[in-house]
């Protein structure tokens, strides 16, 4: 059996596990933003209700937030130390979420039920073939669902203020987080999804002011961006 991961991605996110949920950590940026991916998503549609998949949840940080609005929410991730943390905390947190060891590919080994909300948030630059992850996440949805993605611009831009600002000078996150030839530009996701039967509704980038210290959405796409899809 094949699957979409990257062993050394999985062995980087591995070592962050043990500070995932100090919000002062190595992943306090994760943290930061987990208030505006929330408000974009919930932007995008209604979870009350849904019932929801996050793919590559690590230690649950998104997944949480979203299992509070939505009726039924799972989380899963490649990495088997994620989801030990994610199911801990959830546990700690007296939240009812299911945390299962797997890729996106292999879901329906799991669950043969679709979801009506797919969030892939900030996984498409780690894993081997990003490709793949749109098409079983359009595999999964139920026909009047909605796949939202996050990730970041491939460009001389994001070259300096995602990778070598944010991780060698900001250090808003850990040196090495992200290869600068595996970021996507957004007309390759827009073709990839259109490609597996999706359509998009909306794209909005994020930034970060580093006066402030304060992340916020943006209509500029040049960096980050998140970006929301349903089936044709």
């Amino acid at each position: 059996m094949t699957y979409n991961i990257s062993s050394s991605e999985i062995e980087k996110f591995n070592d962050f596990a043990t500070d995932w949920w100090d919000k002062n950590g190595r992943m306090k940026s994760l943290h930061d933003i987990n208030p505006l991916r929330l408000e974009y998503i919930m932007q995008q549609t209604d979870l009350k209700g849904k019932r929801v998949l996050d793919v590559g949840c690590g230690g649950g940080i998104l997944t949480e937030r979203i299992a509070r609005q939505a009726a039924e929410t799972i989380g899963i991730d490649a990495s088997s130390h994620m989801t030990a943390i994610a199911r801990t905390h959830a546990k700690q947190s007296n939240m009812d979420i299911r945390y299962i060891d797997t890729d996106i590919e292999h879901i329906t080994r799991f669950t043969k039920t679709g979801f009506d909300v797919i969030l892939c948030m900030e996984l498409l630059e780690h894993v081997p073939n990003y490709e793949s992850v749109i098409g079983a996440c359009k595999k999964a949805l139920n026909p009047e669902g909605i796949v939202i993605f996050a990730t970041i611009n491939r460009n001389l831009m994001s070259f300096f203020l995602a990778v070598v600002c944010a991780e060698y000078v900001l250090r808003l996150l850990p040196k090495g987080t992200h290869d600068w030839a595996s970021l996507i530009k957004p007309s390759e996701l827009n073709r990839a999804c259109s490609k597996a039967g999706l359509k998009q509704v909306d794209i909005t980038g994020f930034s970060y002011n580093p006066i402030t210290r304060n992340y916020y959405l943006c209509k500029n796409p040049m960096v980050n961006y998140l970006t929301s899809f349903t089936a044709v």
